[in-house]
């Protein structure tokens, strides 16, 4: 404290103007977070449409960039390549916004292709590009931990994204393979493109099979390229659907509720229950029963996943997939509700392990018959911890572990 003191021997001036202490001007770390580096690649984005729609209006280009050379075939395919990389960007900064660590890893796997488009022309106008690519790359590495969300697929929508891949990979070897009984058809290029419009069910006529074995193989291509694009399609699109209507009513999804596995089911919603949410927040995956419609939406707006039913109902229970839980809670303010939701959950799955809290110590044992196999009175403990603090002149806290033996 002494040396906070300021001396009476110096100069009210220097005393008043000059600090030993020093005042951040610039807090740094709020322009080199991860929203910092989201909004830059979503700056690469814009800038990158713009420089390759303007180098394609252009009626003449020079291509003096050190990287023109060593661009195979005609490098104006380069700039149309630029403005499809703008719209891959533009989906991916969604997916950075959302900290998705997939995204992430395309984003540093886009960003340096995005540099050939400026490298190149050279051209002044690339320049901006180029300099937010050397900015944002480094951006995003250094905010790497910001990006932990992993990207939940089912089974089915795995299979139906491979499916089309498989199609497309099939149809431009096998298409390059028989290029001779093609009319059209000569390179890589050209096999991929024949793909694609004929996926597309768009056919214009300018690749066309010219023997029965490059028609059958044709007609191969468009039955399991659209029925692998139906498939990918409905298994992409409904759910996301699916998942806006549940916001809206505070509800998980059946794609949803197919990916849980050793969660907590939370049967009932009360003030009892919100501690218990607090306390498995960071140990468990918890997944809360209710059928009052205001606690769900409630909850859902907390991130807490929500199934809107009745949690006394056999069905709602197996739709929670009470088979994969790790155990259940039963915690309300009604302990008649609570003895049915009970006696759901063991019929449901007899070998699951139930908790559950009494509002009246006398319905304890009442819920101990119909299948719980620990029954815990708040009202009881709540009692037991004022008389030990009075008694012993302590915090309640520091009789937790009392209350545990006991």
């Amino acid at each position: 404290m002494a040396a906070d003191t300021p001396d009476p021997s110096e100069p009210a001036l220097e005393r008043l103007f000059y600090h030993s202490e020093r005042i951040r001007f610039v807090h740094w770390q709020e322009f080199s977070g991860s929203k910092t580096a989201v909004v830059l690649t979503g700056f690469v984005a814009v800038l990158t449409f713009v420089t390759g729609l303007s180098n394609l209006s252009q009626p003449d280009v020079t291509y003096d960039g050190p990287l023109a050379a060593l661009i195979p075939g005609e490098p104006g395919v380069v700039q149309f390549t630029g403005v499809l990389l703008a719209f891959v960007l533009g989906a991916l900064v969604i997916g950075l916004q959302r900290r998705k660590r997939l995204t992430w890893y395309l984003t540093l796997l886009v960003l340096p292709l995005v540099t050939v488009l400026p490298l190149t022309t050279l051209r002044p106008t690339d320049v901006p590009l180029l300099l937010s690519i050397l900015v944002a790359l480094p951006l995003l590495l250094v905010n790497r931990d910001a990006f932990d969300q992993r990207i939940q697929l089912s089974s089915l929508q795995i299979a139906s994204l491979s499916s089309i891949v498989g199609v497309v990979l099939y149809g431009t070897v096998g298409s390059y393979a028989l290029q001779d009984q093609f009319a059209g058809l000569e390179t890589w290029g050209d096999s991929v493109y024949y793909v694609v419009v004929t996926i597309a069910t768009v056919g214009y006529g300018d690749i066309t099979p010219l023997t029965t074995e490059a028609k059958w193989f044709s007609l191969s291509v468009i039955l399991f390229g659209t029925g692998a694009f139906t498939v990918a399609i409905g298994s992409l699109i409904v759910p996301a659907i699916e998942k806006r209507m549940a916001t809206a009513f505070g509800n998980m999804t059946p794609s949803e509720l197919s990916l849980l596995e050793d969660h907590v089911l939370v049967l009932g919603h009360s003030d009892i229950t919100e501690s218990l949410l607090d306390e498995l927040e960071t140990e468990a995956d918890v997944v809360v029963v209710t059928r009052d419609v205001d606690d769900a939406a409630e909850l859902n707006e907390r991130e807490v996943n929500v199934l809107t039913d009745d949690p006394t109902h056999e069905e709602t229970l197996h739709d929670a997939r009470i088979d994969d839980a790790s155990g259940v809670v039963v915690a309300t303010r009604d302990d008649a509700n609570d003895v049915l939701a009970v006696l759901a959950a063991r019929t449901a799955n007899p070998e699951i392990r139930i908790v559950a809290a009494a509002n009246d110590r006398q319905h304890v044992g009442k819920l101990e018959q119909v299948g719980a196999d620990e029954v815990i009175s708040p009202m009881a403990i709540g009692g037991r911890l004022l008389g030990r603090s009075i008694l012993a002149n302590e915090s309640a806290e520091s009789l937790f572990d009392d209350v545990d033996d006991t």
